[in-house]
């Protein structure tokens, strides 16, 4: 049998082009974001079209004994995001026709584009579509293999349930992709953010899971990427995917858990509720989930889920809406806090949004994001933390805004610890934690345990540049240069958008002699996030530095200009007065950071660009002042 003539089909419907080879369905030649049980259903109807395919046989199909779901809300929910990508509704019926307590239709009428040689066998012609599918469609090689197998012999049922009753290995990474937002308004949109924040946060505390953070989770909506494809990037056996869907005040959340590096889904459940019960749902979905991957809860873990109360709609919207703009951050940090205002005027007992305010006031009085004084910010988020543990003593956020807090503003590093271990204690899963935590161990001087930190942190937010250039940070407090640079470059390549690998090139090579290359960075720094001004700072100490004095100085002009208008650190300017050698000036200024309670005073000891102050009393005694206490 002449092997090289056979060809998958390809299935042409209406405005469609169903590609059995690649396991895909297009329109126009663009593809269209549909996989898992929606795709097979597709393949099951096309293969039937003209047929009643009945729910009966689907359930057996698709969803064999061993996969625990809520058949009727899985198949229901397949079925809509199906009739959703092709513009069908079940009121309109232009594909997908439903036979009411039988099944499903296909209407339209079908074409098979591409096909086996008539006088191929059908045994052989099988064996043909597994290898060449395989070897054409890696990365998805079950469903590519299920549509051809339908379309040729009808053995879709066989190979399905061979392949999902395979032994699927544990689970101890998972990672929770944005909810769509099925609501049919865009404005709704913070809504199912929110609920992809909250279940992330809800499975972040099972400490036997390791759980991608929100930040490199919502770089995934709306992505054309495969789920093999994202676990494979994100190093994770398990990947959760849903929809929220509002009525009024009624929600309707579907979810469902898969298997990502096979695509083989374990687990869906649709569950509708009042807006008030929302937080019991999240609790609900992260349950199952938990029991679906048979993941060990410790009893603290169980007593904190126990604990979650009903809560006001109006009060839980505006805490989402609050969520929302803090992902947004440091640009949406001030609606941020409007919002979580706005719950606290409706449900003043509600602690999450005291943490959401502890957080967002620490990030605007915060050395790397700051825009208003720590004096004016810092107070303000220390009291939004101390009253959200008042309220809940298990908020993990809440304990690591505080230790921050101590760390940063208050100097009082004992404390510090004390509050970043209570955070990782409830919630090991947090990078904002594990970030700020290595921040603290940097300070100290415990380099190694800073590493393993910022190592975790990157683990759980590998997306996420602020976090991915912070081992260049470190490098650069170790004096290891050359790692700088090597990092700074491999997160450029990553995270062309962010400044803060140029940053710390431009600090790299400025230790290195290069000035000219470091003023480039500091440039280009600076063109991409020009209120920076600790950037600004840096650029004129490296002016200074390359004695290019008369650019020195214009620097401390632009400093002084901006300052008129808006916030500019003191410390900014001692930075560019140490670059010229102008110690007394460089400590006038660090004793009005100091005033200020600036956040970068206990990075200063370990900071190469004040070597030349470490010998005068006045510094020391800044130090001193600073701590450890």
């Amino acid at each position: 049998m002449p092997h090289s003539t056979w060809s998958p089909p390809s299935i042409r419907f209406g405005p469609f082009e169903f590609d059995a080879d690649a396991g895909e369905l297009r329109k126009g030649g663009q593809r269209i974001n549909l996989h898992g049980q929606p795709l097979e259903i597709l393949a099951l109807l096309l293969d039937r079209a003209g047929q009643v395919v009945s729910r009966d046989e689907l359930r057996t199909r698709l969803w064999p004994s061993d996969t625990f779901v809520d058949f009727d809300h899985s198949l229901n929910a397949a079925v809509n995001k199906l009739r959703e990508a092709l513009g069908d509704s079940a009121e309109s019926r232009h594909f997908i026709e439903t036979i009411p307590r039988r099944g499903y239709r296909f209407l339209a009428a079908v074409e098979i584009t591409r096909n086996a040689p008539a006088s191929a066998n059908p045994r052989e012609a099988t064996n043909l579509a597994s290898t060449e599918l395989m070897k054409a469609r890696g990365r998805r090689p079950r469903i590519a293999l299920a549509i051809a197998i339908v379309l040729l012999t009808g053995l879709l049922g066989v190979t399905i349930l061979a392949l999902r009753r395979s032994a699927v290995p544990p689970i101890s990474s998972i990672a929770v992709l944005p909810f769509a937002n099925l609501s049919g308004d865009r404005s709704q949109e913070y809504f199912a953010d929110g609920m992809t924040d909250t279940l992330i946060n809800d499975l972040a505390q099972i400490g036997a899971l390791r759980v991608i953070s929100r930040t490199t989770a919502m770089q995934y909506k709306a992505t054309k990427k495969t789920l093999p494809e994202i676990a494979q990037q994100l190093r994770v056996d398990g990947v959760v995917e849903g929809s929220v869907q509002r009525f009024g005040e009624h929600v309707r959340v579907t979810a469902g858990l898969v298997y990502a590096p096979t695509d083989r889904p374990l687990w869906a459940q649709s569950y509708e509720r009042d807006l008030r019960d929302v937080l019991v749902l999240q609790d609900e979905v992260a349950r199952a989930i938990v029991l679906q991957i048979h993941a060990k809860i410790k009893p603290e873990e169980l007593a904190r889920n126990l604990s979650i109360r009903p809560v006001d709609p109006e009060a839980q919207e505006d805490y989402l809406k609050g969520l929302y703009y803090w992902g947004q951050r440091p640009l949406g940090v001030q609606k941020g806090i409007g919002f979580f205002q706005q719950a606290l005027e409706k449900d003043p007992t509600y602690a999450p949004a005291y943490a959401g305010l502890a957080l967002s006031y620490a990030t605007m009085g915060s050395w790397e994001n700051g825009s208003l004084p720590p004096r004016e910010t810092m107070p303000k988020a220390k009291a939004a933390a101390e009253k959200a543990l008042e309220l809940n003593d298990t908020l993990s956020q809440a304990h690591a805004a505080l230790a921050y807090i101590h760390l940063h503003y208050d100097w009082d590093w004992a404390a510090a610890e004390k509050e970043f271990q209570r955070s990782l204690q409830l919630n090991n899963n947090d990078p904002t934690a594990h970030h700020w935590y290595s921040h603290f161990l940097t300070v100290v001087g415990r380099n190694k345990e800073s590493l393993a930190e910022s190592k975790r942190a990157l683990e759980l937010d590998p997306l996420d540049p602020g976090i991915s250039i912070h081992l260049a940070w470190l490098y650069y407090y170790a004096g290891q240069y050359d790692d700088v640079i090597a990092k700074s470059k491999e997160v450029i390549e990553t995270a062309p958008q962010s400044f803060w690998p140029h940053f710390d090139l431009g600090l790299a090579y400025e230790r290195k002699g290069m000035f000219q290359e470091a003023i480039t960075e500091f440039r280009k720094a600076r063109e991409m996030s020009p209120r920076s001004t600790f950037v600004i700072a840096a650029l004129g100490h490296t002016y200074s530095t390359a004695h290019q004095h008369a650019e020195a100085m214009r620097i401390l002009s632009d400093l002084f200009e901006m300052s008129k208008t808006s916030y500019v650190p003191a410390f900014d300017a001692a930075v560019v007065y140490a670059g010229m050698g102008d110690n007394k000036s460089a400590l006038l200024w660090l004793e009005r950071a100091f005033t200020e309670r600036s956040g970068w005073l206990v990075y200063v000891k370990y900071d190469p660009r004040f070597e030349s102050l470490r010998s005068d009393l006045g510094f020391q005694d800044i130090m001193r002042r600073v701590g450890p206490k």
